[in-house]
């Protein structure tokens, strides 16, 4: 029994500290990802699944970012190699998607979101980086990461229960990591225990100060936009909805309501852009109200 807890510990410590994170070995890993993200995003068999969150949420790049960071051997280096590993790796995920869509190109319009992200990886792999010392100031440093991952598996875990086996894995795969980062990140058992205890506080925090929604509605677009079946809607913000045309020739669109909030629409058609404002709030105790407005 002993000797097995040696051997998954050794394998902890070698995942996590022992690897030779050269500058090939972040290359390798940022062309190897992106190669495993574009077929999740374009292979029929993965939609809709927990494969496919890879190219759509943040807790798979977590662990490729802590992998990187606890195998350097400075902060700069930490950040720098990081920084490097989101910069090549997330364009290359829409690059690999271009022969696959209709979009073609016009695919890059989603990669604002992760460029940003791409951009906080170095302050944050910098300051990241101290979590090896394994103390208080490590574990204050990675609270806000246990709380993403847990909020996170929260979300997946109501899907699983409103349609099981939906996100099942993401949701294990989440919580997984935070069992795996407080194992391998604290020393000692007090350390442990708010490792589990912040995040989970936190998380519960956020989950009542963010009141969610679940319903489907159909609402026609404003102002008689000319759409086809070629028409693409992005959403500024999809943690407030997921929104498709639904009838391309009576200007509606399905809205997917996830919690209550305002955001922006952007309706591209042959050449046509079409930008909106959604909002969703609660009237009463039985009544929401979705309005779509456009945006001169």
């Amino acid at each position: 029994m002993e000797e097995k807890e040696v051997s998954r510990s050794s394998v902890f410590d070698k995942l996590f500290g022992g690897l030779n994170m050269s500058m090939l070995t972040v290359v390798l890993m940022a062309v190897g990802s992106a190669i495993l993200t574009a077929v999740f995003l374009t292979v029929p068999l993965f939609k809709d699944t927990s494969f496919m969150q890879m190219g759509v949420t943040t807790e798979a790049w977590v662990l490729f970012a802590v992998v990187i960071m606890s195998n350097c051997k400075k902060p700069l280096e930490s950040a720098v190699k990081t920084f490097l590993f989101f910069l090549i790796s997330q364009p290359l995920i829409y690059l690999f998607q271009v022969p696959f869509t209709q979009d073609g190109f016009g695919i890059f319009r989603y990669y604002k979101y992760w460029f940003i992200i791409t951009l906080l990886t170095f302050p944050a792999a910098f300051i990241g980086w101290f979590i090896k010392k394994k103390n208080w100031l490590s574990l204050l440093i990675f609270s806000p990461i246990l709380c993403l991952l847990l909020f996170t598996a929260w979300g997946y875990f109501k899907n699983t229960v409103e349609a099981f086996p939906k996100h099942l894995i993401a949701a294990l795969f989440c919580v997984g990591q935070t069992v795996l980062y407080v194992f391998v990140f604290t020393s000692d058992i007090k350390q442990k225990i708010a490792a589990f205890a912040i995040p989970a506080a936190g998380a519960v925090i956020y989950s009542l100060m963010t009141p969610e929604v679940g319903f489907i509605t159909a609402v026609q677009l404003p102002n008689d936009p000319v759409l086809n079946e070629t028409a693409v809607v992005t959403v500024s913000d999809t943690s407030v909805a997921d929104v498709m045309v639904t009838i391309p020739e009576d200007d509606y669109v399905r809205i997917d309501a996830k919690k209550f909030g305002t955001t922006e629409l952007t309706v591209t058609c042959g050449g046509n852009e079409y930008r909106y404002s959604l909002t969703i709030e609660k009237v009463d105790e039985k009544t929401n109200d979705v309005r779509i407005e456009s945006i001169s």
